[in-house]
């Protein structure tokens, strides 16, 4: 994964919380009843789900729960008015 799928991931999360279409799975992250607290439930769940394919040792597995994780946290980065730009800031500072 490149800086640009991220940023494209991104941008999509971006343009799907501005224009909410019906049809769209972050749409309805962005318009849950629970609001906020249900993308951290399933920010949790997916967090969980990354460590237990680790823990199996099962490789495909744990890149499909990754992907699903960094999805759900870009998710919630957008849901609190912060840019991709501000989580690859930080990585580079560490």
């Amino acid at each position: 994964m490149t800086d640009d799928t991220l940023r494209e991931l991104f941008d999509l999360i971006e343009s799907r919380k501005a224009e909410l279409p019906d049809d769209s799975y972050t749409t309805r992250l962005f318009t849950h009843e629970k609001g906020q607290n249900y993308v951290l439930e399933k920010l949790g769940e997916e967090a969980t789900e990354t460590i237990l394919a680790a823990k199996d040792d099962d490789g495909e597995e744990l890149a499909a729960e990754s992907a699903d994780l960094v999805y759900h946290l870009l998710v919630l980065l957008s849901m609190q008015e912060l840019d991709l730009d501000d989580l690859l800031e930080e990585l580079e500072r560490r």
